[in-house]
């Protein structure tokens, strides 16, 4: 399919044609679409206005293609610069402001890139500056610099160049240049001299030197390094004997020419070489010249006919040399002045060159990089090449075999790389077993368990799609191997849980009793109700109606009344006079029977009148009280033998005169009946909700179906009976309906879960290669986890989590071996090439022999050669030194066969022996030359095991799992304990001490014995002791209960919960100590008795008396009678008292009325009152009544009391029975204390107003002791190495749930590690170079060489140094000595040569560093060749001293400081020192130099004088320094007191002492006593004759002062009494 696309702008017409997928074409072209137009383009209306335009804009539009549009501004400019209106310009020359353009879509993006070069080295710039500079400062960290790097835009599809307008408008222009700092110039650093060496010459005179070597090369225009070696003249120990040769002489050979092959026989002559004897100053070295040297070297110029080589021949020619003779000056001297016996050989045979070949390059890897991540760094990928023809001789070596180059650049244009996440399973179910100890397990019931709990889930590694929507966490994803994940935070696998135990409720105190009420009293019905009393629950783990006992009691009544009438009476008021008959006004309202004020319609019978007639006695009249209020009711309900009574009583006040009289007895008391109703209690009980079923009722006529809830709505019903107390159940009549609990409540139906799976992972890989015979067929598994069970019915789970298979049937891999041709015939040298370099008079001599090598398969078919380079072993030799012999070598039989072995620890030999004229040459006798016996030892295969190392950790043994996927996704707890085994490597040791595979001791390379991991105990606790008194002997208080330790924790047991110090555990409850559990019961006063004499009246004060018992308050309320002395006798009533019977003329008063309440607070100053009112008025002529009313003070807990909460400790946190930890309750009580310290009622409390806020029950939690998770052992690693007896293989696990609170803790042992059986370590092990050797001669060219051989160690040199052994061990050797290069060209001087000495050692690993600190990972380090002179002659011919560097790990940065030592004469050495206490040259900053000379100014001139350390100069010791008024020395004159015999002479320094020796003497003095003649100056005389007469004054005026006075009698004054202050010292 093509299509066309047609462009039209203002440049044209532009096609862009789209066939075949060549749409890039259009590109070529679409850099014009970018061409910036000049912002000031001028369109001239006149010479003062002109049109200007902006750049056109990026070309937008909804849709890519050609309907895009791009826009500018255009303005009207003033020639001076500044814009106009647009109508100064002319409007007909305006340029266009908007057209049409091609917009490019997002997928252009693709077609064009940024391409960045990597950054150029950073070039030094100063500071603020565009250019170069010199550094003339000290540098003190770095310099500053620049560097660049090429910006350009390709196409993605060739990388060829665009205009960089096309990129620019896809994204912004990467950064061309960046700052960057250049470290500070560092100079070369070279070390101290070497001690010098011994003198060229034995006598006469010569040359001596010493060298120094390179420590830090020069980098970053640092001064170079300066010469690496002195020389000096000597002469030797003794002079030179007269007659003595000057020169010294030495055969000296040349390099051996390349190797080449025999020319035509027609072409021998021309072959012939000549030897330039003249000195060669440059090389030292001969200089071969050749006529018609052409041949042809068709070795490097054949063809393969075939792309891979089938056999390999290799082809024999030769080399040659030139030997001379040097003189000790450097110059050519005859040959016969060096000729020895033996003259070097000049000649040889040699295998020629061949140059490595390889095949071509195979395809590209994929890109490693194949997908976009966080990580911008390109991805890589691969080609290789193989070998197919391996260097020989010398030959080019082989090229680089492997390529690697970065791929996929733009990670933009790449899709999401896959990520990895952590994913779960549901959760288990909720255990609370997991929790118990051992022994606590087996005296559970595991099934009544309760409360706190654990529950455990799997976690899986998944690959995550790309995609933006979120996704659920059940989303199935295909499980991968854990390791992706590694890394990431893996979810919890444990998690606390908790199993619904048996509600609890708390429950208050039953109210009493209430009114007879009908069960509606909104809706009364019937003559039926009911008496109820009901409890509150204070606290309850769940809804109070669903778990709590019923709250709820009644009693069926009769003639119930939910409002009564309340009457209440006011003041009698007689109708006439003073007394008699009256009226009482009585207030009427209507109150429920809770006591609460209602409006009068809710009482339905009629109103009670508000008056009712009343009596006022009169004064001759009887006086009786009012009714006492009534008893308690004898019973709390009616029973066929017993009735509930109460009474009330009155007493006569006064006796009647001529008046009314006085009721009878029986009027005085009166009785009821009371708690007339059965003894029949109901109670609705309720059972346990059932499950939730279908809904197929509709609950309140309205749909719970519930649209969001996944599941359905469902109904669950509880059955609910009347019960009756004591009895079973009844009609539902008998119990109010109104407290019926409901049957019915609405919950949801259980969801219906299938089981969820997750897909079958992939299969684990197969073997991609072929199959080693014997083999058994490889196997590859996948599995698949179980996310979710299935659940009320849902689907089931499959049966088949794990899957395995074997794989596909692969190749045996092939084998090839090595095919070995004949040896040829033994190669010498051309005869032409011998007669013309020494003329020998036979053809023999050493030579060289080869054979073919070609590459055959399993069933001897040609193969190609790489084949048995990859798998057939090392490579066979292809050839070998040979000889023809002479007619005077020594001639020997064959080697005759090994003779037979006896055994283990026994040799073999063979013979040969000497045949002709041999036998009687000298040189053939030699035995070291030619041996005539050979031995071997014997092959023994008998093996000594011996253990190595030690035991590893005791591993349990567990059952087979399914692989890692159980040791990541299981989380039951192990067993950590009992019996496992531990393993000890075996080294398998031959005859010779060798060590050898562990398999020929061992099966399996171990010692395996049994061991013990000891089981933790947990700690032991005793049983609960009984429950302690209760702390409070009355109110509220606690009591406790106790554990107390038995056995401590051990071995990783569950540690002890939280003891005290008496190692004990407790357990508090809240209890309740009766106050008065002990009361006195009074009973009504009697009759008041007045004891009449005679004819008296009986009235007046009496006596009166009542009955007082102790009785005892049972739980129930009923109360029964004890003995008085269980009572407090202090409170105890009085039983008797005075009474006061008034007389018919007296007058009656009431009783007293209660007090009046105090204030709260009981203020000082406030008082209570109490009152009573006259019953009868006093006759006419009688005493008045007495006072109405009482006062007195309110005194604090006298007459007045307050009272407050007390609030007792909380108890420990209660579980339930079957729970061990989680959700539990804890409570406190609450009591009234009055102000003596009383407990009294709580309602005391509520009447003072006080608010009761605090919480006396609430939920706490008791942590769970959850031991510790661990997931299983993950399968052992790999071996740490592959061999020797350092190998370990490591298994771990981790922590999935730390221990909490009593659980058992964490093993320490999270890693576990087992050693390796020990096999032989067999590695070629490289020599050492050899000393330069060269065979026949003194100096010249010769060859270094370092062996390779096979050796056999255990992995610790230390421990098992190496020994060898045969090289098959080891590989093929011929290919490792091609890449270690075994031999060297190397160049012994001769004596008066100026050569290079040996490299030095390689320095130390210096960093670059700014301020002390490194930037970077890798050092340098370098190594120095100085240059040795021995003649001085030869001083023109020294080659120029060398140095190199190479990269080293484990740097350390180093500064540089200079160091002084001490003054001596005025001189000290300095030095420059390397922060390791190295002394070096360079690296210290010359400008701080320190000087090495110490100078005075002006110079110490003046006699016995010097330069002082402090640059000032002092005198001698033993002299002083008289100083002139200007600071400067005058001149130094004798010490007084100084021995003048000790003089020292001026012209010479022998009286001269060092300054700092000269410290037994002050240098200077202020005042100078000595004058410059060496007197005593005037002053010094007349200070002394002054400080003589002060003395004699002070003399004298002390004897004055202390001549005792003579005594008088005059009376002593009066004294003041002594008084000591104390000031704080503590001597007082």
């Amino acid at each position: 399919m093509g299509w066309t696309m047609t462009l039209k702008n203002d440049f044209g017409v532009i096609a862009w044609a789209h066939g075949s997928g060549s749409y890039v074409r259009f590109f070529v072209l679409l850099s014009f679409l970018f061409i910036q137009v000049q912002s000031d383009i001028v369109f001239h209306m006149d010479h003062q206005f002109t049109w200007k335009t902006a750049q056109w804009s990026h070309c937008v539009g909804e849709d890519c293609g050609s309907g895009g549009v791009q826009t500018r501004i255009v303005w009207c400019a003033h020639t001076e610069g500044w814009t106009t209106h647009h109508s100064h310009c002319n409007h007909i020359d305006k340029p266009e402001s908007r057209r049409h353009c091609f917009k490019v879509c997002d997928w252009h993006q693709d077609l064009f890139e940024w391409e960045l070069s990597a950054w150029e080295g950073c070039v030094l710039v100063p500071f603020f500056s565009n250019e170069l500079k010199l550094m003339t400062t000290e540098c003190i960290t770095a310099q500053h610099g620049i560097q660049r790097r090429k910006v350009q835009c390709v196409r993605t599809s060739n990388r060829t160049t665009v205009t960089s307008r096309i990129c620019d408008f896809f994204s912004q222009r990467p950064p061309v240049e960046q700052a960057c700092l250049v470290p500070c110039p560092q100079d070369c650093v070279v070390s101290d001299f070497t001690s010098w060496s011994g003198c060229s010459k034995t006598c006469g005179t010569g040359l001596q030197h010493r060298t120094r070597h390179v420590l830090t090369a020069p980098m970053y225009g640092g001064a170079s390094c300066p010469n690496l070696t002195e020389t000096r003249t000597c002469s030797g120990p003794v002079g030179c004997q007269a007659g003595e040769d000057e020169y010294q002489y030495s055969l000296k050979v040349g390099a051996w020419t390349e190797c080449r092959l025999p020319h035509h026989k027609d072409s021998i002559l021309n072959g012939r070489t000549t030897v330039d004897f003249s000195s060669n100053k440059q090389n030292n070295t001969i200089v071969l010249h050749r006529h018609a040297s052409y041949y042809h070297q068709h070795h490097h110029d054949r063809h393969h006919d075939r792309k891979y080589p089938m056999s390999w021949e290799i082809e024999v020619g030769y080399q040659t040399r030139q030997v001379r003779c040097t003189r000790s000056d450097g110059k050519n001297t005859m040959l016969s002045l060096c000729t020895t016996f033996n003259s070097p050989v000049t000649y040889q045979a040699c295998v020629m060159p061949r140059d490595c070949h390889t095949s071509d390059w195979l395809s590209w890897s994929p890109c490693s990089k194949t997908c976009r991540s966080t990580d911008l760094s390109p991805g890589y990928r691969l080609r290789s090449r193989v070998v197919t023809q391996i260097p020989l001789s010398g030959g080019k070596q082989c090229p680089v075999l492997e390529e690697k180059e970065a791929c996929n650049i733009i990670g933009d244009l790449l899709p999401n790389c896959p990520r990895y996440e952590w994913r779960t399973t549901d959760w288990d179910e909720c255990l609370v077993s997991p929790l118990l100890s051992k022994l606590d397990r087996r005296l559970a019931n595991i099934s009544s368990l309760c409360g706190g709990g654990v529950q455990t889930r799997k976690t899986y590694c998944v690959q995550v799609p790309d995609d933006s929507t979120p996704h659920h966490r059940k989303e199935v994803a295909r499980p991968v191997t854990p390791r992706l994940c590694v890394g990431q935070e893996a979810p919890l696998a444990v998690q606390n849980c908790s199993i619904p135990c048996q509600h609890r409720c708390l429950l208050s105190h039953w109210s009493p009793w209430g009114a007879c009420v009908h069960d509606h009293c909104k809706d009364p019905q019937g003559k039926k109700g009911f008496i109820q009393r009901r409890r509150e629950a204070l606290w309850a783990s769940c809804s109070p109606l669903d778990c709590c006992p019923h709250l709820v009691e009644s009693i069926p009544c009769e003639d119930p009344a939910c409002y009564l009438w309340q009457v209440q009476q006011g003041k009698c008021m007689p109708n006439k006079s003073t007394c008699g008959p009256g009226t009482v006004v009585q207030s009427v309202k209507c109150v429920s029977a809770e006591g609460e004020d209602v409006p009068m319609t809710y009482c339905a019978e009629g109103l009670p009148p508000t008056q009712a007639p009343c009596e006022v006695p009169c004064p001759a009249d009887c006086v009786v009280s009012a009714w006492s209020s009534w008893s308690p009711c004898s019973h709390s309900c009616a029973s066929k033998t017993a009735e509930g009574r109460q009474s009330r009583t009155r007493t006569v006040l006064a006796l009647p005169g001529k008046g009314k009289e006085c009721p009878g007895a029986p009027a005085l008391e009166e009785w009821r009946v009371c708690n007339d109703h059965p003894c029949l209690v109901f109670y609705w009980e309720a059972s346990t909700w059932g499950p939730c079923l279908n809904n197929t009722l509709d609950l309140n006529g309205t749909n719970v179906w519930n649209s969001i809830a996944t599941c359905a709505m469902g109904v669950q019903i509880r059955k609910v009976t009347c019960m009756k107390m004591n009895g079973g159940s009844v009609v539902s009549k008998r119990c109010p309906d109104s407290a019926r609990p409901e049957t019915v409540r609405p919950c949801v139906l259980p969801c219906m879960k299938d089981c969820i799976v997750t897909p079958f992972s992939e299969w684990t890989p197969c073997p991609s290669t072929c199959m080693p015979e014997n083999t058994t067929s490889a196997t590859q598994s996948r599995y698949r986890t179980i996310i979710q069970t299935s659940a009320n019915g849902g689907q089931e789970c499959p049966d088949t989590l794990y899957e395995e298979r074997e794989c596909e049937s692969l190749p045996t891999c092939p084998i090839y071996r090595w095919r070995i041709h004949k040896w040829h015939a033994c190669t010498l040298v051309p005869d032409s090439v011998q007669r013309s370099l020494s003329r020998p008079a036979e053809t023999c001599g050493n030579g060289l022999e080869t054979r073919g090598l070609s590459c055959v398969g399993e069933n001897d078919e040609a193969a190609n050669l790489t084949e048995c380079l990859r798998r057939a072993g090392p490579f066979p030799a292809q050839s070998r030194a040979c000889r023809v012999a002479c007619r005077d070598d020594c001639t020997l039989t064959p080697w005759s066969k090994f003779s037979e072995c006896t055994g283990c620890g026994s040799f073999q030999s063979r013979k040969r022996s000497l045949t002709g004229r041999s036998k009687k040459k000298e040189q053939c006798l030699n035995q070291a030359s030619y041996p005539l016996e050979d031995k071997q030892a014997c092959p023994c295969e008998e093996y000594l095991s011996q253990p190595f190392g030690n035991w590893s950790d005791c591993v349990l043994r567990k059952p087979s799992t399914l692989g890692f996927l159980h040791s990541w996704m299981s989380h039951q707890e192990v067993k950590e304990c009992g019996q496992g085994l531990r393993y000890r490597a075996v080294a398998c040791i031959d005859q010779q001490g060798h060590l050898v595979e562990p398999t020929l001791c061992t099966d399996t390379g171990y010692m395996v014995e049994v061991c013990h991991i000891p089981c933790p105990l947990d700690c032991k606790l005793s049983d609960w002791s009984a429950w302690s008194a209760c702390s409070s002997s009355c109110g509220g208080g606690l009591k406790v209960r106790s554990k107390w330790l038995r056995e401590k924790a051990f071995n990783g047991g569950r540690p002890c919960p939280k003891l005290d110090l008496k190692n004990q555990v407790n357990e508090a409850v809240p209890c309740q100590s009766e106050c008065r559990k002990y009361k006195w019961r009074i009973e009504p006063w009697s009759i008041c008795t007045i004891n009449t004499v005679g004819d008296s009246p009986s009235c007046g004060e009496g006596v009166q008396s009542r009955k007082i018992r102790c009785v005892k308050k049972g739980p129930s309320g009923e109360v029964s009678t004890v003995e008085d002395s269980h009572c407090d006798q202090e409170e105890m009533p009085p039983r008797a008292q005075v009474c006061f019977l008034a007389c018919h003329n007296n007058c009656v008063m009431s009783s007293w009325e209660p007090w009046s309440n105090c204030p709260m607070q009981c203020d000082r100053g406030s008082e209570r009152n109490r009152s009573r009112h006259i019953l009868r008025l006093p006759a006419v002529g009688s005493a008045a009544c007495s006072e109405l009313m009482q006062s007195e003070s309110c005194t604090l807990n006298t007459t007045c009391f307050t009272y407050h909460y007390k609030l007792s400790e909380w108890s420990t946190c209660r579980l339930s029975e079957n729970a061990i930890c989680g959700q539990g309750a804890r409570n406190r009580l609450l009591d009234c204390v009055r102000s003596d310290g009383m407990i009294v009622d709580l309602q005391k409390c509520e009447q003072s107003g006080l608010v009761k806020d605090w919480r006396l029950v609430e939920n706490c939690v008791v942590d769970c002791p959850v031991s510790c998770v661990l997931s299983d052992w993950s399968p052992w690693e790999q071996c740490s190495h592959t061999g020797g007896s350092q190998g370990q293989s490591v298994r771990t696990r981790r922590i999935l749930q730390e221990a909490h609170e009593e659980g058992r803790p964490c093993p320490n042992q999270l890693v576990q590690t087992k050693p390796c059986p020990i096999s032989p370590c067999y590695m070629w092990l490289l020599s050492d170079w050899s000393p330069c050797t060269i065979e026949g001669a003194e100096c010249g060219e010769g060859v270094r060489r370092r062996n390779l051989s096979c050796i056999i160690h255990k992995g610790d040199w230390t421990e098992s140094p190496p020994a060898p052994v045969a090289e098959r061990f080891c590989g093929d050797k011929i290919r490792k000595e091609i890449q270690k290069d075994v031999e060297q060209p190397c160049f012994v001087p001769c004596q008066g040569d100026c050569h290079l000495a040996e490299w030095s050692s390689w320095s130390s690993c210096q960093l670059t560093c700014v301020e002390g600190r490194s930037f970077e990972s890798t050092g340098r380090q370098s190594r120095s060749r100085a240059v040795i002179i021995q003649v001085s002659e030869n001083q023109d011919t020294c080659p120029q001293q060398v140095f190199e560097t190479q990269p080293c790990k484990g740097g350390q940065c180093y500064s540089y400081q200079w160091r002084t030592g001490r003054w001596s004469n005025n001189e000290r050495a300095v030095w420059c020192q390397r922060s390791d206490g190295v002394i070096v040259t360079g690296g210290c900053f010359p400008q701080k130099r320190p000087s090495m000379i110490r100078h005075c100014h002006p110079p110490c001139t003046k006699p016995f004088s010097h330069c002082t350390s402090s640059g000032v100069c002092g005198c001698e010791k033993g002299y002083t320094e008289v100083m002139t008024t200007h600071g400067f020395l005058d001149y130094c004159t004798r010490t007084p007191g100084v021995d003048a015999n000790k003089k020292a002479d001026v012209k010479t320094n022998s009286g001269r002492l060092k300054p700092s020796q000269a410290r037994d003497w002050p240098t200077e003095w202020t005042l100078r006593p000595v004058g410059s003649d060496g007197r005593v100056k005037l002053w010094v005389y007349a200070v002394t004759a002054v400080g003589f007469i002060l003395i004699l004054f002070i003399i004298a005026f002390s004897f004055l002062v202390c001549k005792p006075a003579k005594a008088t009698k005059t009376s002593p004054p009066s004294q003041k009494p002594l008084t000591l202050a104390y000031d704080g010292d503590i001597d007082m």
